[in-house]
């Protein structure tokens, strides 16, 4: 019988609006409100965490798949700029990825690999995609 705390997480008040979320793995992270609205700006904001789940859910994917292609970058940085609507719920309306490489790589592998992540693999995109125009550049640096 599966272990129904598998797939249970908390988040866990810990005074003003910062909280201590705990994963379902048992990993812990904390997160915070700006001090614009109350918080302490001492963490990153719930919604900064989604953007943070998505870069490292792409980078994840990317970084497996080209290796399966037998392309080993020596780097990787993924990065995100965005919009979110200027009301409440203040969702984000769009988010534009950027993959910086490192190393010699054929840009024509590294593009497979973001669209299978984009499109087939990262479960975050997949989420965000169904509400949020994603784009993305590549840049390899040999």
């Amino acid at each position: 019988m599966p272990d129904a705390t598998a797939n249970t997480m908390s988040a866990t008040w810990s005074g003003g609006l910062r909280f201590v979320h705990r994963s379902a793995s048992g990993h812990a992270l904390v997160s915070d409100a700006p001090a614009a609205v109350g918080g302490h700006d001492t963490a990153a904001t719930p919604m900064e965490m989604v953007l943070l789940g998505l870069l490292g859910c792409t980078g994840v994917d990317v970084v497996s798949i080209l290796t399966k292609m037998k392309q080993m970058p020596a780097s990787l940085e993924v990065s995100a700029t965005y919009e979110r609507a200027e009301n409440h719920p203040r969702v984000f309306t769009k988010i534009h990825l950027t993959y910086a490489f490192g190393g010699d790589l054929d840009p024509k592998k590294v593009e497979r690999a973001v669209k299978l992540s984009e499109t087939t693999y990262c479960s975050v995109s997949a989420m965000l995609a169904a509400t949020v125009e994603i784009t993305h550049k590549i840049v390899i640096v040999p």
